[in-house]
This record gives structure tokens, sequence and C-alpha cells, in this order.
């Protein structure tokens, strides 16, 4: 087989592949639920999943464009007027591209552990800035959700907690909540990747 034609080959399976774990991500966006420390409107959920997979066996730009895959699919459904959408595209290239990266550099369990731990540090860090400058302003100004009602469920949750201001909150709950939520899909990554890696890398 020459050069080319193995190229192509390549190519063809790495858009396939992430064809199927960018609508797989999008399947797994239903099987969100709440936790005790977040308003209701954050939700938990492991969509991330076939994204960093993606990232670790076809490298870090098909890991994006799975969590682009899945959220253009998502907003056909979307009922936050393409906000919540952008925020969970955002913070999911946030999270795979550096793993993706660390990962290519170095392809062992130790490279995918440091990639996963650098990329969820830098999803929950990236989610500050990009909640408080451009998602929450979305949601106010284009979704017509009120600060009033937000900070209210946020409130109530922190009852015991000085939260006034919405910087306080995404301080508090956000940004934890966001590495939770990565450090939630590297554990599953790690327990199901050495079985999935070899059918998407064609061996």
């Amino acid at each position: 087989m020459s050069n080319t034609a193995a190229t192509k080959k390549v190519n063809i399976r790495t858009l396939t592949c992430t064809a199927i774990l960018g609508a797989l991500a999008f399947a797994l966006m239903f099987l969100d639920f709440s936790v005790p420390f977040a308003p209701s409107f954050l939700q938990m959920d492991i969509s991330d999943l076939p994204a960093l997979i993606a990232a670790f066996a076809l490298g870090p730009i098909p890991g994006a464009m799975v969590c682009v895959i899945k959220n253009l699919l998502h907003l056909s459904i979307t009922s936050t007027v393409g906000v919540g959408e952008v925020s969970n595209c955002l913070l999911g290239c946030a999270f795979v591209l550096p793993a993706g990266w660390i990962y290519r550099k170095l392809q062992n369990r130790k490279g995918a552990l440091i990639g996963s731990l650098v990329g969820a540090v830098c999803m929950a860090v990236c989610a500050f800035p990009i909640n408080l400058f451009l998602v929450y302003p979305m949601y106010i100004n284009v979704a017509g959700f009120p600060l009033e009602a937000i900070m209210g469920m946020y409130k109530a949750i922190f009852l015991f907690a000085n939260v006034d201001e919405l910087w306080q909150a995404l301080l508090i709950c956000n940004v934890p909540f966001t590495f939770i939520k990565g450090m939630l899909v590297t554990i599953i990554t790690f327990a199901v990747y050495k079985k999935i890696s070899p059918v998407l890398k064609g061996r």
C-alpha cells in the first residue's frame, strides 16, 4: 500500500471514529444528574468521556471535534438558546486539548494520568472566566434568565456561605464542580480505554 493510500485510510478512520464518538457523546449528555453541592441547572454528566478517549487514541484535535459535534447535535434540542452548548464545548475543549497533547508526548499510563489531571485543572480554571465573562452574561442578556434568580439558586445551596456576587458563586461552586466532572471522566476513561483504543486505532 502506498503512503498516500495509507494516509487516506488513516484519515477516513479518524474522521469516522470522530463522528461516531461525537454521536456517542451526544447520547451521553442525556444521562445527566444533579449533585447536592450545585444548583439544579448545573448537571453532572460524562459526555466528555468519548472526547477524552478520542484525544488519547486519535489526537487532541479529534478530541476537540467530538466536543464540537456533540454540542452541534444538542443545539437541535437546546433549552438555553445555545448558551449551554457554548459553555459545554469550550470547557470540553479546555479539558481534552491539553490532555491529548500531553499524551502524544508521553504515550503511556503515566502520560495519560498527567494529561488528564492537567486537562481537568485547565477546565476548572477556565470555567471561572468563561462563565463570568461569556456564559452567564449570555444567559442573562440572550436567554433572559434574571441574575437575581440565578444567584437565588446558588444561595439556596450555600446557606452558610457569604455568596453575594456571581464571581463568588462561580469560585465556590462551578470551579470545583468542573474539576470533579473532569476527574469522573478520567476514572472511567482509565477503566475502558485499554479495551477500546485498539478498535479506534485499527489494530
